[in-house]
């Protein structure tokens, strides 16, 4: 049925289920799961909503958000080992969340996406924009989404 399984996540509670689903079905199917998180990069001005800071300070600041990201996928991997599972741990960098999601499924030839979604409605989804909707609309690989 499903032979990789591609879980975006990014720590939350919400995220978390999708973890716990993605578990419950590879221990069904024999599933590998990937785990991601996409790692943003630092706003360079204010204008893309950071402030000015010395480069040396951005580089350290990509590097920390880095290793937390590393560092949670590598302890999902690590407890899905743990109950027998094969699993793998993923980071990416990039401000295009939807699209390194989608890209991530490709390039490890996943057939399902299982990711949460915050459920935000009107002025909020609009400002805020949703990664679940765009990963939904734009994928060709199937995609479970849990709230």
């Amino acid at each position: 049925m499903f032979q990789r399984i591609l879980i975006p996540t990014d720590g939350s509670r919400l995220s978390a289920k999708a973890v716990q689903t993605a578990e419950q079905l590879a221990g069904l199917t024999g599933a590998q799961l990937i785990f991601l998180q996409v790692v943003p990069r630092y706003p360079i001005s204010y204008f893309e909503g950071g402030i000015s800071i010395p480069v040396s300070q951005v580089g350290q600041i990509e590097k920390e958000w880095s290793d937390k990201a590393q560092a949670l996928v590598d302890e999902l991997k690590r407890k899905a080992e743990s109950r027998g599972l094969k699993a793998k741990a993923l980071t990416v960098r990039s401000d295009l969340v939807a699209e390194s999601v989608i890209a991530s499924a490709k390039k490890n030839k996943c057939d399902l996406i299982i990711m949460a979604s915050h459920g935000r409605k009107g002025i909020k989804r609009l400002l805020l924009g949703s990664e679940t909707i765009h990963v939904l609309t734009h994928s060709q690989i199937p995609v479970m989404v849990l709230r």
